[in-house]
């Protein structure tokens, strides 16, 4: 090879190099925060996403939280380019996806008892919604960009106390509240009981040792946080959802290529019957003797109630109003017959 064409080789072989983007220069840093660390269901979802997201032109280097704050926090401040954690720490980054997981949202009455296959339905057809091209308008926020969403299972009462078996009976009892949700502080003191500060490391242990009467908890907490131990044999889990609980996906734009969270989102959206399944299993972990099940009136009357908090708490700026509308629209596409249906009463 002459000097000339070496040069030119030279040339060639530099231009390239300058042609790789940022984000293949180097691998992207994913804080992943689950209860059970690196030997969680969710870490281990993530760690088959890491998989296919080289397809996506980016490789991932997962790092397993435990605790939910700090794994946001060093998304917050640059020291991860991707968050993988519940929506009650996502909706910061984007209120929309994260409003998904507002009271109520999801749930379907049918013969007084809320139908918990088209519940799941309704957040199902959601993500969907959001995880397709047209919604990235919907899911950026800044620099941050939704690139996944995963179902996390509903959220049950556990109370200590079997007694406490209604909403009536809430009054006057200490009920564990993230200080980061202000939807949750809101609602517990809209029914007469007391707002406890707590955070996802610690309630289950304030339930536990008494320090709080009631949380709010999906199945898949029941065990790694030994909340069997609060339960005991006098308190129960009521089974009516608050709400459906979501894991998301959040990231920093600037990290990654272009049409990358699109592509994730949809990579997700494809992968929920993996999540629910991992949501089903944990609910039926739990003895059937821990369950309260709920008289049909008081279901009804439990769903108008949460409707009408989350709609107020809407307008305080809690929830995001468009999603609100939207998944009001999926709930009546799945059941017309409901009575909502016919009202504009959602906003």
């Amino acid at each position: 090879m002459t000097m000339k064409m070496k040069a030119v080789a030279a040339g060639l072989g530099l231009a390239m190099m300058a042609a790789v983007s940022p984000a293949m220069a180097a691998k992207n840093k994913v804080c992943v925060f689950d209860i059970l660390g690196a030997g969680g269901d969710v870490f281990n979802m993530t760690k088959d996403y890491a998989l296919t997201a080289k397809g996506f032109g980016s490789e991932l280097e997962l790092e397993p939280f435990t605790d939910e704050k700090i794994a946001s926090e060093n998304f917050k401040t640059g020291q991860c380019d991707m968050l993988v954690a519940t929506s009650f720490r996502t909706r910061a980054y984007n209120s929309v996806a994260g409003s998904i997981d507002a009271l109520g949202a999801a749930s379907v009455v049918k013969d007084g008892k809320v139908d918990m296959d088209l519940s799941y339905e309704v957040v199902k057809r959601t993500i969907q919604l959001f995880a397709s091209e047209k919604a990235d308008a919907l899911m950026t926020s800044g620099n941050y960009q939704v690139a996944g969403i995963i179902p996390f299972g509903a959220a049950y009462l556990y109370t200590r106390d079997r007694s406490i078996n209604s909403v009536e009976k809430l009054a006057g009892k200490k009920i564990a509240s993230f200080d980061y949700d202000s939807a949750q502080k809101q609602m517990i003191s809209k029914v007469g009981a007391s707002p406890v500060s707590a955070d996802i490391s610690n309630f289950g242990a304030k339930f536990n040792n008494g320090s709080v009467d009631i949380i709010a908890a999906p199945a898949a907490a029941y065990k790694p946080l030994e909340l069997y131990k609060g339960v005991g044999t006098k308190g129960a889990i009521a089974r009516f959802p608050v709400a459906v609980l979501t894991y998301q996906i959040v990231v920093n734009k600037t990290k990654f290529p272009d049409g990358f969270a699109t592509k994730s989102r949809d990579y997700w959206a494809k992968r929920f019957g993996d999540g629910l399944k991992i949501v089903h299993n944990a609910e039926k972990a739990i003895p059937a003797a821990a369950w309260m099940e709920i008289a049909p009136a008081d279901s009804v009357k439990y769903t108008v109630l949460l409707r009408e908090s989350r709609v107020d708490l809407a307008k305080s700026g809690a929830y995001d109003p468009k999603t609100l509308n939207i998944m009001k629209s999926i709930r009546c596409g799945v059941n017309r017959a409901d009575s909502e249906c016919a009202t504009k009463n959602e906003l």
